[in-house]
């Protein structure tokens, strides 16, 4: 890693300004003062999915705070994680690689080799106060890595205790991890704080009933916690008069905890909000349509803060997208992106491995490749039994059945009406197998129901995207493609497994 040494004009040139464009801040060489690089703050949900907020015409939830960000700075529609599944998730945020590159850290409750670059460390060794709060990498273990703290820095109580320890004049790299909005959920909180069950948009993948709208509410009302958490941090910073030089970037590490949603490479599993402020360099009053993978997070902090990105990063800076001005789709080169899981939980028939996948997402299509199409993509239904329900005033209680679906009053209801024709078809795109490949016609199916692969209409479509995806995937050295992958299924994890 190095800094950057440009001179003031190439600094301009190379993130997109003109000659004048006089106001822009120097880049910072070694010999200035900390304090005229952005500070950072980084602000993570916890199975977020888009387009819960308010901003984004959500008629339930409100998100005051987003929508703020998102007004004054650049709201993106298409923004994706590299795997619906936290611990992979967030380890491709602060790497910036594909998770697949991170060996066991592409699996849920694994750990992450102190031999990949992390942001924080690089941010920290060029003069910044790094820390975080609450939920940093994780889930995971961090000593058998070999690391010594968490990959997200040093801890803090809060943000404000972060602050009291920032050394004068050094600018600050913080990540709020809250650990809202996952389960579980204060049944019926959503509806005791006035939210109403009819207005509720059941996603297309769910049944629609009382149990589910209200499941949903929960989840919207813990969306709102971390909204306002996030306002509280906002107004530390304007009253000490840093808010308009820091770079904030508010987002979610995968989606919502329901079934067909986390863990899976639909858009409600990978497609999460993203808006990102910084008045004293990005122009507001924007909506971007270019794909950004949240692994590019990490390019984007170094540059802005004046530094390169290592040469292990595959992801790629979109700050010439923040400094554009523009709006719609800026960048044609960003017309896709690439998604992908391991194993998330324990949870199949036999042996430690996951439900391997790989998808390439573009404006027009979805498709997704099932690497082992014979196990159960939301994990066996082995441990399930009819007498076994879901207390929804204790959502947290003992079930192992399908377990890669977080344990919920939806699951519940779905695995109890299983038979109900209104709710058949629904459970079987959220619990049973699926075919090695998977294709979606985003124009006719938005939703992503009807799996057009085997449909002689999209030969060339399916086979183009395959070609692609396969290709990117070997450029990246993905072990799935490379003949390496079994080496997801035996890596250790660290979670605690179901009862035999």
């Amino acid at each position: 890693m190095k800094i950057l040494r440009n001179t003031r004009r190439d600094f301009l040139k190379a993130f997109g300004f003109g000659a004048a464009s006089l106001m822009a801040p120097k880049l910072v060489s070694a010999g200035e003062p900390d304090r005229k690089r952005p500070n950072i703050l980084f602000c993570l949900a916890d199975d977020w999915s888009w387009p819960h907020a308010s901003i984004a015409a959500d008629k339930v939830v409100k998100t005051p705070t987003f929508d703020r960000v998102a007004r004054q700075g650049v709201l993106f529609e298409n923004a994706f994680v590299s795997s619906p599944s936290c611990t992979p998730s967030r380890g491709a945020i602060l790497t910036g690689q594909w998770h697949w590159r991170l060996e066991e850290g592409g699996n849920l409750w694994s750990t992450l080799q102190a031999k990949f670059d992390v942001y924080p460390d690089l941010l920290e060794e060029a003069g910044y106060h790094v820390g975080y709060t609450r939920k940093g990498w994780a889930p995971g273990r961090d000593g058998p890595g070999g690391r010594t703290r968490n990959p997200a820095g040093p801890r803090y109580k809060d943000f404000s205790e972060f602050r009291k320890a920032q050394p004068e004049g050094k600018p600050f790299c913080f990540w709020f991890g809250s650990s809202d909005p996952h389960r579980g959920y204060e049944w019926q909180s959503g509806v005791k704080s006035g939210m109403k069950l009819e207005d509720v948009q059941v996603p297309a993948c769910m049944p629609d009933s009382e149990t589910v709208r209200t499941d949903i509410c929960d989840y919207y009302w813990e969306v709102q916690r971390f909204d306002t958490e996030v306002g509280e941090l906002l107004k530390i910073l304007d009253a000490d008069g840093e808010l308009d030089n820091t770079l904030v970037v508010i987002s979610g590490d995968n989606g919502m905890p329901f079934p067909r949603c986390k863990s899976n490479l639909y858009d409600m599993g990978t497609n999460v909000p993203l808006a990102v402020r910084w008045p004293a360099v990005v122009k507001g009053g924007r909506v971007v349509r270019d794909f950004i993978s949240l692994a590019d997070l990490a390019p984007t902090f170094l540059e802005a803060a004046g530094l390169e990105p290592t040469a292990q990063m595959t992801a790629r800076s979109f700050l010439d997208i923040l400094t554009s001005g523009k709006s719609g789709r800026v960048d044609r080169k960003r017309n896709h992106v690439l998604t992908g899981k391991e194993r998330h939980v324990v949870c199949q028939e036999t042996g430690t491995g996951g439900y391997p996948m790989r998808a390439i997402r573009t404006h027009d299509y979805l498709y997704i490749r099932n690497f082992k199409p014979e196990r159960w993509p939301a994990g066996a239904p082995k441990g399930y039994a009819e007498s076994i329900e879901i207390d929804v005033t204790r959502p947290r209680g003992t079930f192992f059945g399908y377990g890669d679906v977080d344990a919920a009053p939806t699951k519940s209801y779905m695995l109890k009406h299983r038979d109900d024709p209104k709710v058949r078809e629904l459970f079987e795109l959220g619990f049973a197998e699926r075919p090695a490949e998977e294709l979606y016609d985003l124009a006719k199916d938005p939703d992503q129901l009807n799996n057009v692969a085997d449909k002689p209409e999209y030969v060339r479509t399916k086979k183009r995207l395959a070609d692609l995806l396969m290709a990117q995937l070997r450029a990246t050295e993905d072990p799935r493609v490379l003949g390496k992958g079994d080496a997801f299924d035996n890596y250790p994890y660290y979670g605690s497994l179901p009862e035999k």
